[in-house]
């Protein structure tokens, strides 16, 4: 009795400690969402304030139509960035239901594989049971009843073989259905984890995306009357002209040996979804033609590598916006504009069809889409006659 008393008392404070100890990790768990969401709402007001500053810094200047177009560059840039952000986050929520789909599905057979083992375990005791009523001792001493001694005792080795084998992969199976447990909870505690991450990154895309469009309206206002357009687009052009210039002197640096598009005329992968607008020759601004076609598309869709080849430019291009020129050997490179992140590197190699961009509006679009071009040894061809369409 004493011993049962000493023990209750040495038991009790640890009871107490650890009760305790759970509350604040509960508490902790709790808290911790909270305190996260105020950090990411704190941020958001210094970064609407800042952007709110920006803007009132560029109408008191007055800006000209450079400063203007360098304000849109960097606010595209930083849109590009939580862009590619939210586009990976988005993979990793997609990834993760995957995972506890597959963990699900385990789970709920190993419940199933071990509830069934619960049953042979239970039969097998029970036929252990009725055969339990056999004297050994008089079956070895009555050499008449030796054959049914054999036969009994052949017969417990098999049962007590195959009950423990069962024993062993029922065991295996409730270990694994803890881990599978432990998991599923893990995943559960991911996904809500990244569902914040992903509603923070929406909030602070909004933020710059209204950044841009206030830029934007401010640019357009600067360069209202035809003949500013027309500037405007020539600058554009020549922008993308030397960017291919450079891109085809660095491909033939490379020499990398690639096919080219010679045998691919009219199968070419079409490199977003959406409506085309075929524009390529018609008039654009004045003396100004379109080099290139328009595919209308999904804001963060993805952009398609038309085939395989070799990333030679990835970066912010002035009227076209974040840019990636692609390197198909022979002459042969493909253009794509107005995108709202880039996903590749110049320098990497791409296969066709891979994702290397996410549709978008950069180079002062008002809409998402694909700016498309198709060029041999610098001059442009009509990307509708090269395109599966």
């Amino acid at each position: 009795m004493t011993y049962h008393s000493n023990h209750s008392r040495s038991v009790f404070p640890r009871i107490c400690g650890l009760t305790l100890l759970c509350l604040l990790n509960c508490l902790l768990l709790m808290s911790t969402p909270v305190f996260a969401q105020e950090q990411a709402e704190a941020k958001l007001a210094e970064l609407q304030a800042e952007l709110k500053a920006r803007q009132a810094t560029l109408a008191a200047n007055k800006a000209n139509a450079d400063e203007l177009m360098s304000a849109l560059k960097r606010s595209e840039l930083e849109i590009a960035e939580v862009a590619r952000a939210l586009n990976s986050t988005s993979e990793a929520l997609a990834d993760n239901r995957v995972q506890q789909e597959r963990l699900t599905a385990e789970q709920r057979a190993l419940k199933k594989a071990i509830v069934q083992q619960q049953d042979a375990l239970a039969s097998q005791l029970r036929s252990a049971f009725m055969a339990g009523n056999y004297d050994y001792a008089k079956m070895l001493f009555y050499q008449d009843e030796a054959s049914t001694f054999e036969r009994v005792l052949t017969y417990y080795q098999y049962v007590s073989k195959a009950r423990l084998a069962e024993i062993t992969r029922f065991k295996t199976n409730v270990a694994r259905l803890e881990t599978v447990t432990e998991g599923l909870a893990k995943k559960a505690e991911e996904l809500s984890i990244l569902l914040t991450t992903q509603k923070q990154q929406r909030e602070v895309m909004l933020a710059r995306q209204q950044d841009r469009k206030s830029t934007l309206a401010k640019l357009n206002q600067k360069i209202a009357s035809d003949a500013a357009k027309v500037n405007e687009l020539k600058q554009n052009e020549a922008a993308l002209v030397t960017a291919i210039e450079e891109a085809r002197r660095s491909a033939e640096l490379a020499n990398t040996e690639l096919e080219g598009l010679s045998g691919s005329k009219g199968k070419l992968l079409k490199p977003v979804s959406g409506r085309v607008q075929r524009l390529f020759g018609s008039r654009r601004q004045g003396q100004v033609r379109w080099k290139g076609i328009i595919i209308e598309g999904a804001e963060g869709s993805s952009v398609r590598a038309v085939s395989r080849g070799r990333v030679l430019y990835s970066d912010w291009l002035r009227g076209f916006g974040l840019v990636t020129i692609i390197d198909h050997g022979k002459g042969y490179m493909s253009v794509y504009g107005h995108n709202q992140a880039l996903l590749k590197q110049a320098g990497e190699m791409v296969a066709g069809g891979e994702t290397i961009a996410l549709v978008g509006q950069s180079g002062g679009q008002t809409s998402p889409n694909l700016y498309f071009e198709i060029r041999h040894k610098g001059k442009a061809l009509n990307p509708s006659s090269w395109l599966d369409l």
